[in-house]
């Protein structure tokens, strides 16, 4: 009987402290991994943007011949 006590304690001991572990630490931790993520998304955007402005001005200059580009050609 005692050793069933003895499990039983000690289960509740380790479950509490497992809990403990996941509300005081990995929670908090999270919620800055999901801030981080979130700025990691919007810096995404803004450079997939930044690549397509620059994407189209390489279209519109290669879309030009090789002596209006050397200033030859109007």
């Amino acid at each position: 009987m005692w050793i069933t006590r003895l499990v039983s304690m000690t289960n509740f001991a380790v479950a509490s402290s497992a809990l403990g572990f996941q509300v005081f630490v990995l929670y908090p931790w999270h919620e800055q991994l999901q801030r981080d993520f979130e700025d990691l998304k919007k810096e995404h955007l803004r450079v997939l943007d930044a690549i397509r402005d620059m994407d189209v001005e390489v279209k519109h200059e290669a879309s030009r011949s090789i002596l209006q580009r050397l200033g030859w050609r109007q």
